[in-house]
């Protein structure tokens, strides 16, 4: 199997999540998405404006990444979706049955919130990528393609 189906089957892998089922969930379950994000962000307005925002990035930086453009700026804007999203909505600290019940729901929350961020570090991954080169290619350039499948 050619690098560049390798690659494009691992970055779809990674967006999956997000590209198409999560930003399908909020398009046709758009009134209890809302009220989700009700739980967070209480007015009407701005819960819809973080819902649309969020269905942006699902979709626009999540296909930035599978295609290749400006790959890194959406790897860094996704990985702060995530870690967004893990505190906003993953609050396993509030339950209070963290240490009392093994099957609770902080418990839960507590593998979601580890599961967010560890989605995030890939992300980061990315942007880092794995040649050694680190972050002076994004710092340079933040919205260069990598160039996934080649020039």
């Amino acid at each position: 199997m050619s690098g560049a189906i390798v690659a494009l089957i691992v970055r779809y892998g990674m967006v999956m999540l997000f590209l198409p089922f999560s930003a399908l969930d909020k398009i046709f379950s758009f009134d209890h998405a809302v009220k989700q994000a009700q739980q967070v962000f209480a007015p009407r307005s701005l819960a819809i404006a973080v819902l649309m925002t969020g269905l942006f990035i699902e979709i626009v930086c999540c296909a930035a990444i599978v295609i290749g453009i400006a790959d890194r700026a959406a790897a860094f804007v996704v990985a702060g979706y995530c870690a967004a999203t893990a505190v906003l909505y993953k609050q396993f600290w509030k339950p209070g049955d963290f240490f009392v019940d093994p099957d609770g729901k902080a418990r839960t929350l507590f593998w979601d919130f580890l599961k967010n961020l560890s989605l995030g570090a890939g992300f980061l991954l990315l942007i880092v990528g794995t040649d050694g080169s680190g972050l002076q290619p994004f710092l340079t350039s933040p919205f260069a393609s990598t160039h996934p499948y080649g020039r």
